[in-house]
């Protein structure tokens, strides 16, 4: 008797349906009739609106006229319920292979042949390709030619929708929001539910999402947008569209040049609140245990005040007598510590520009922190005496050029007068001119005492390329280049300004 091959699904063919559409769509603009017709009666007989196969309409749009489909696009493309089976499973395997497989596993009773053993809920796949067959494509169907403001706003919503399918908060995954800490692993979604691991599902989606924004950016003609005040208002501030802006700063002038300055203020004012949260806690220096602590009531130690005195506890009473208070010291030592921020100003580190002068503002609102700035490229700049202000800083930088750090070097050296209190911060890809004279004098740096840090890259995404000459040299000093998220630089100064 031979086995006879189960007849294919319905729902397997409207899926499949759905998708080919969508890759139809997205390699070529061009409709094909006969995927569009089907796609159709595919949407419309599972409940969903035909707006949904229209790239035309923003996921906005069709969440205002259908509210209910905001819960199911939250959380999209997530794994469901795959932690505690997935686990289980996994343990099955473990502990006998051959069940795992079910290569040898014998049959415990006669077999229903009508009770279906699939637990997977067909239909709801089939919506669920509608869904998101409609986010891929409004993404990542860019087309071409010129970008007007309404249609990068447009876009940008709708990547926010495709974070938020993903688990992430709208921003998060393209970069230029420091809540996240990669492009494919976000610290926290925003929407209440466990963070999920996206590094295995879809690697560097986070970087090709900044990627595609930047590309509508410069296809957007910026200028003609910032000179209507009601087009720039449209616009969102985003890491890409602050990079055009610095780049194209001195061609503007007028209503053009305030609206450029407003959106690179709205996107700083974002940025440092986000950051000033990780730094509000650093503590500055060391505690000084040889000044008593101050007697108020503030500093008492109550914990360490009852421990000390509870040879004087009376049972009878049941009281404990305090013949000693205690207190803790709060006094911390006063010796400054200096802070120098040397950044490279060249093309590709802009979002290492952006990100460290505004940590730099931050760090310089610190008590006893003297917080120095330099950029450079093939000229050193230093914007010290703006450090308070990133948006004026900001305004002063010139992107692009090559890049010689023995110019900033020369500037960055006589600031160091006690090596011990001093750290100094080199953001770079370290693609240099001059790169063994320029290595030599940050060793001596090192050598000195200085706490010297060499960074390749502080951005949201992580994105970033180090030369591997200066990798090897600086891991075999002793002080390998920190790359990755700007928490990472954070967390290193603020140890250094505790000790």
């Amino acid at each position: 008797m031979t086995e006879t091959t189960p007849a294919p699904d319905a729902h397997d063919h409207r899926r499949q349906v759905l998708y080919w559409r969508l890759l139809a769509r997205l390699f070529d603009p061009e409709e094909r009739a006969s995927l569009e017709a089907a796609s159709l009666a595919v949407v419309e007989d599972i409940g969903l609106p035909a707006a949904l196969l229209d790239p035309q309409v923003s996921i906005d749009s069709i969440v205002q006229r259908h509210p209910d489909l905001a819960a199911e696009l939250d959380g999209l493309m997530t794994p469901d319920g795959a932690d505690p089976q997935d686990d289980s499973a996994e343990s099955d395997a473990r502990t006998d292979p051959q069940d795992a497989t079910g290569a040898d596993r014998a049959p415990t009773g006669p077999q229903d042949p009508t009770v279906d053993a699939d637990p997977r809920d067909r239909a709801a796949e089939v919506r669920r390709a509608a869904l998101v067959s409609k986010v891929l494509l409004n993404v990542f169907a860019t087309g071409s030619g010129a970008v007007s403001a309404g249609q990068l706003a447009r876009w940008q919503s709708d990547a926010g929708w495709l974070e938020r399918a993903l688990g992430c908060a709208p921003g998060d995954l393209r970069g230029g929001r420091t809540g996240a800490p990669g492009g494919v692993a976000p610290t926290g979604t925003g929407l209440g539910g466990a963070t999920p691991d996206l590094s295995r599902l879809i690697p560097q989606i986070g970087p090709e999402l900044g990627a595609l924004e930047a590309d509508l950016v410069k296809r957007m003609r910026l200028r003609e947008v910032l000179a209507d005040p009601q087009l720039a208002a449209r616009l969102t501030p985003s890491m890409s569209l602050i990079e055009q802006l610095l780049r194209d700063k001195n061609n503007l002038s007028g209503v053009a040049l305030a609206n450029a300055k407003a959106l690179i203020r709205r996107f700083v004012d974002e940025v440092a609140q986000v950051l000033r949260t990780q730094v509000e806690k650093t503590s500055v220096g060391a505690i000084d245990r040889s000044v008593p602590p101050k007697r108020v009531f503030r500093n008492l130690d109550l914990d360490r005040t009852i421990w000390k005195n509870l040879t004087n506890y009376s049972p009878e009473e049941e009281r404990l007598y305090v013949d000693r208070l205690y207190y803790r010291h709060t006094a911390r030592k006063t010796t400054p510590q200096r802070l120098i921020v040397v950044v490279d100003q060249s093309g590709s580190m802009v979002d290492s520009m952006v990100n460290c002068t505004i940590l730099a503002s931050i760090f310089a609102g610190l008590p006893r922190v003297d917080v120095h700035l330099i950029a450079y490229d093939t000229q050193a700049l230093d914007l010290t005496p703006w450090v308070h202000d990133p948006f004026e800083t900001l305004l002063r930088t010139n992107l692009g050029g090559g890049t010689d750090g023995t110019v900033a070097m020369a500037l960055a050296q006589p600031k160091i007068a006690e090596p011990r209190n001093t750290v100094v911060v080199w953001i770079s890809d370290f693609y240099e001119w001059q790169s063994q004279p320029l290595f030599d004098s940050m060793a001596a740096l090192h050598r000195s005492g200085t706490r010297f840090i060499p960074v390749g890259s502080v951005t949201s995404s992580g994105r970033g390329s180090v030369n591997p000459w200066f990798r090897e040299r600086f891991k075999d000093l002793g002080t390998p280049v920190l790359s990755g998220h700007i928490r990472k630089l954070v967390h290193e100064l603020k140890t250094f300004l505790a000790s």
